[in-house]
């Protein structure tokens, strides 16, 4: 008997002990109970069975950190036991040799950014389970509910929600992973380098920023949005963009996804030359004295360049739009904001040789008269949005204007254009009948100051002599008291800021919904009439209070209001009034809530 006992003993391998024979049955049903696989973590030990509680286990642990085992995710539940041919639940204490306890190892949460994939052996992604919301045990939503609202908040939100659990953390980082478009307000460069590494699915973002930025930025997103199609950044009021010409360029270059890009305050590019074969929309702010201006992006459809006022600035304007005909074929919405803007520039622009342009825009050219607005008559016959504020035209460029386009024209912005006159204002919203915003603010201006008046002569009086300074030029005086009237059927926008000119308005307008008349100092309240159904909001700002008061009185109906609602009629001799019975009162009142009835909609007065 103790020969076989030996025997058996022989053949298990050490340090397994063997169970007594009476307790066969007890040993079948351990085994059975380890066999069976587990779909998440027990309470019981996996490798004795017993109860972890106060439990050191005598069976000896995985083998050393030199051999070969499945890597272990720091979030996931305890591994499977081994499957052993002989029961372990019974096992003799005296026979198998001790361990000593193991130390508790801490979950490090940075394992979890490196680890966290699709190929793990858990059985649910951490976003599927329920996640805790609060304390009670009840408290819990599932991962793609949190997801969504995760998604609806700002990135600061997102970064701290991440600190709450691991629920919460897993939520957010998915939220990272899936982000598409961000939009950033940062100080520097560190928030964004640490940020953007999350996103690997990044294609458009909005920065920002409250510092200073220079060819570091450029690097960091660079290397983090490898997938970046649209790039905004915006510089707050104490930042400065320290780009140079030669940064932006190979930015540009490098990046081959791009499309959109918008950078704010460009005073230090000493030169511009973009070449990128998909970028199809370019803004440059606070441009000055460029060396060079090249922009060869065939792909190009949207570019604006904004020049800062200055008087010393040295950009060739002329040549840079001859050479868009040939680096941007496809060009469709150009914008130009510049002091410097001339007829030269206009016809270099014809020269280019654009037909497909559909948006121009040509702000403070103040050298930029009828002989512009001529050639661009003949060279675009489907312009949709025209912008010549600032120029020096006249009511013979309107005339042109309105003769061109009439099918095609839907925006026409005439601010501060100081030689035009009301009457050339209503023959363009005669003849434009797609027209749905006009802005004439500041062009039809009173001139206040006063004539320059002829300083007394000079010299001696007896010797015969006088010398006479040179009276200086007076600009031509708009005439005072215009009348203004505005009949159109879609015109949506109307914009008369500043108009002091304007003594009487006659606005009839189904469809508008937007009328400025701030600064409208000289309109007479007894000859304003404004029709308009649909208006929504009106801004009166520095207008008399007259004035303000007759708006309120048209647009809000506030007479109409305070008068009872209950209709009557007279007798067949006029001589006495009688109220409708009341029965044909609450039809009426039916009426007007199913929508049969015209119902007013309500004007907003705006006093700032």
């Amino acid at each position: 008997m103790a020969a076989t006992g030996s025997d058996a003993t022989s053949s298990v391998p050490h340090p397994v002990a063997v169970a007594p024979p009476e307790t066969s049955d007890a040993a079948a049903a351990a085994l059975l109970r380890v066999e069976k696989k587990k779909a998440r973590g027990s309470y019981n030990c996996g490798r004795c069975g017993m109860p972890k509680k106060g439990h050191v286990c005598p069976i000896p642990g995985p083998p050393a950190a030199g051999s070969a085992l499945p890597p272990r995710r720091a979030l996931s539940f305890d591994e499977e036991p081994p499957l052993l041919a002989v029961p372990l639940a019974s096992a003799s204490p005296a026979l198998a040799l001790p361990r000593p306890p193991e130390k508790k190892k801490a979950r490090v949460d940075v394992a979890v950014v490196d680890l966290d994939d699709g190929a793990s052996s858990d059985p649910e992604p951490a976003w599927e389970r329920w996640v805790d919301v609060g304390l009670g045990p009840r408290r819990r939503v599932a991962g793609e509910v949190l997801v969504e609202v995760l998604r609806r908040l700002p990135p600061r939100a997102v970064a701290a929600a991440a600190g709450v659990s691991r629920g919460w953390r897993d939520s957010a980082r998915r939220v990272w992973r899936a982000a598409e478009e961000i939009r950033l307000r940062a100080a520097g460069v560190g928030p964004v380098g640490a940020l953007l590494p999350r996103c690997p699915a990044l294609t458009r973002l909005v920065l920002r920023m409250e510092s200073d930025v220079d060819a570091t930025m450029l690097a960091c997103l660079a290397f983090s949005c490898p997938n970046l199609q649209s790039l905004e950044i915006s510089m707050a009021d104490s930042a400065v963009n320290r780009m140079t010409g030669g940064e932006l360029a190979r930015f540009v270059s490098e990046k081959r996804s791009l499309s959109v890009l918008k950078v704010d305050r460009c005073s230090s590019l000493d030169f511009l030359n973009i070449s990128s074969p998909s970028l199809s929309t370019l803004w440059l702010s606070d441009l000055s004295s460029l060396t060079k201006s090249v922009i060869n992006c065939p792909n190009l459809k949207e570019l604006s360049l904004d020049f800062a006022q200055q008087n010393n600035d040295s950009t060739d304007l002329i040549s840079l739009m001859d050479s868009l005909g040939h680096t941007c074929p496809d060009l469709r919405n150009l914008h130009i904001s510049s002091v410097h803007l001339c007829n030269e520039v206009v016809f270099a622009l014809e020269t280019a040789n654009l037909r497909g342009l559909c948006m121009l825009s040509l702000l403070l050219g103040k050298k930029i008269t009828d002989a512009a607005v001529a050639s661009i008559v003949r060279s675009y016959a489907s312009l949709e949005l025209l912008d010549l504020s600032g120029s020096n035209i006249t009511d013979n460029a309107l005339g042109m204007i309105s003769k061109t386009f009439p099918n095609t024209l839907t925006r026409l912005l005439l601010a501060m254009c100081l030689n035009i006159t009301s009457c050339g204002v209503q023959m363009v919203a005669a003849q434009l009948p797609l027209l749905q915003l006009l802005d004439c603010g500041k062009s039809l201006c009173a001139n206040t100051q006063p004539e320059a008046k002829r300083s007394s002569y000079f010299g001696d009086l007896s010797g015969g002599i006088r010398f006479c300074s040179k009276p200086q030029a007076v600009r031509k005086q708009q005439p005072t008291g215009q009348k203004l009237i505005i009949k159109h059927t879609n015109l949506r926008k109307l914009s008369l800021w500043g108009c002091s000119a304007i003594d009487a308005l006659y606005v009839n307008c189904p469809e508008l919904n937007d009328l400025n008349l701030n600064s409208c100092t000289n309109l007479n309240p007894e000859r304003l009439l404004l029709q308009c159904p649909n208006l929504k909001d009106v801004h009166v700002s520095g207008c008399r209070d007259m004035l303000i008061g007759a708006i309120r009185n048209q647009v809000l109906n506030e007479f109409a209001m305070a008068e009872p609602r209950l209709p009557c009629k007279r007798l067949a001799d006029g001589s006495k009034r009688v109220q409708v019975p009341h029965f044909m009162l609450e039809q009426l009142l039916e009426d007007e809530k199913s929508g049969g009835g015209a119902c007013r909609i309500q004007c907003a007065v705006h006093l700032n």
